[in-house]
């Protein structure tokens, strides 16, 4: 099975890249489903400050990979898949539990944007997990960041600027999703 990771900073453009995955017909699981779900189970509404908690706590008390062990319990419940996207991984951890549990055709592509453009964007997106507080979303990309993202972003096996227009974006994804 082929095997596409994206990751990224918050807000810089995986979730488009993911849609673009899914209207190519290629399946997607989405790690940040398994926290959200963890959210609701605790109890938790769905926002920034809960669903960071409970990321950052569940990685304490089980491990770094806790998300990515969730994650594949999903995938190996797929039957007939030749080629999967994961949005959402975060740190070497999870990329080495993916690799040892699904094999090694495992590529890493990550979205890389400014800074300036990801906090617009963040301020403009609305997604239900998002926080429409600046310093709010400063302190995700640090908590994320402590988690292992930067490595993973620049040990990234493709990368892919977000720098352009939505229509550009979406052709570069595009054509690394059918190359693969």
């Amino acid at each position: 099975m082929k095997i596409i990771a994206f990751t990224g900073m918050p807000f810089s453009g995986k979730s488009e890249a993911v849609e673009i995955a899914k209207d190519l017909g290629i399946p997607v699981v989405r790690m940040g489903d398994m926290v959200w779900d963890e959210v609701k189970k605790q109890g938790l509404e769905i926002n920034d400050e809960n669903v960071g908690f409970i990321a950052n706590k569940m990685r304490e008390i089980h491990g770094m990979d806790i998300w990515a062990r969730r994650t594949v319990e999903k995938i190996i419940s797929m039957k007939n898949v030749d080629k999967l996207v994961i949005d959402g991984v975060r740190n070497f951890e999870e990329i080495d539990f993916f690799k040892k549990m699904l094999g090694a055709d495992f590529i890493v592509v990550a979205v890389n944007v400014s800074d300036e453009i990801r906090y617009k964007r963040a301020m403009a997106r609305g997604r239900e997990d998002d926080s429409l507080d600046l310093e709010l979303v400063k302190k995700r990309d640090e908590r994320e960041i402590s988690w292992g993202l930067d490595k993973v972003i620049n040990s990234a096996d493709v990368v892919v600027s977000n720098e352009g227009s939505i229509d550009e974006f979406r052709k570069k994804i595009k054509d690394i999703l059918v190359k693969i």
